[in-house]
């Protein structure tokens, strides 16, 4: 992939995208979002480890990726 640089590549981001994906096929299952279906799913308290279905929402793309993060990557 092009854009790839030695940051995604740590362990740490690795773990972190996986536990996105991990939540991303949880709320396919349960039939609340779709692939290319323009929505998010987004982590309410900000933390991409923390799966549990009650700190998971689905939104549109363009909204969660215009939420204001503090420099914990906490929502505000």
């Amino acid at each position: 992939m092009t854009g790839e640089g030695k940051y995604d590549k740590s362990p740490k981001r690795k773990k972190a995208n996986a536990a996105r994906k991990r939540a991303r096929h949880k709320m396919e299952k349960l039939g609340l979002v779709r692939k290319h279906d323009g929505k998010d799913v987004d982590h309410k308290n900000g933390n991409p480890n923390d799966n549990r279905r009650t700190n998971l929402r689905v939104q549109k793309a363009s909204k969660n990726r215009s939420i204001k993060r503090n420099s914990k990557a906490g929502k505000r």
